[in-house]
């Protein structure tokens, strides 16, 4: 395992444009990146497709997720992406900045400490909140509450990480703004304590 430290880690073969990466992240193989804010401590595996998309802190992506995947328009005489990538099939022609423009808008949110399981999709314009797990190869089409887990095509609520009043704490306390000496004086509790015993002894 490679070591990770403050520069971001990009694999071989990712492709990133208009992408901001956070401190003490990592990026897959052959991922690709539009327009996207990628929290501190996230990751994600190989090959995954993000495109106007904001990730928190400390999210966990496995391999094959899309998160903003585009739509085509569903109301003209054709679906193809010849009407809006024009200049790739004539040299007289321009393509259709409005369309570009409108999936670049309809963001994308994935909370912090997130996990989004193998191969799902998150449509463009959708959050997941803190805490949030969506199951291998879901599809998202609706916001996804915080400390939820959520499943299926099209994705629906599974049950709660952790119940409504700890999630609410956890929020509160936000460790994910904790600098990183403090996570690493803290990592024996992360790893020992439940969610209720690590809000009584770090809360206020």
């Amino acid at each position: 395992m490679p070591k990770l430290g403050e520069a971001p880690l990009v694999h071989e073969g990712a492709a990133l444009t208009d992408t901001v990466l956070g401190r003490w992240t990592e990026v897959g193989a052959g991922t690709k990146m539009l327009g996207v804010r990628f929290g501190d401590y996230s990751y994600c595996a190989r090959l995954c497709d993000l495109a106007h998309a904001h990730v928190g802190k400390f999210a966990n992506i496995a391999s094959m997720v899309r998160v903003g995947a585009t739509d085509h328009p569903l109301d003209r005489a054709s679906l193809h992406h010849f009407m809006y990538r024009a200049t790739y099939y004539w040299d007289d022609a321009e393509d259709e900045a409005a369309v570009f423009a409108a999936r670049a808008a309809r963001v994308a949110h994935v909370g912090h400490d997130t996990w989004l399981g193998h191969a799902c999709i998150i449509k463009p314009g959708v959050t997941v909140g803190d805490g949030a797990v969506v199951g291998s190869g879901a599809v998202v089409t609706k916001n996804v509450a915080p400390y939820t887990i959520v499943a299926g095509n099209p994705a629906r609520l599974l049950r709660l990480r952790q119940p409504p009043e700890v999630a609410a704490r956890l929020q509160a306390l936000a460790w994910w703004d904790w600098d990183h000496a403090l996570l690493r004086a803290t990592l024996d509790d992360f790893r020992s304590l439940s969610a209720v015993d690590f809000l009584a002894r770090y809360e206020g």
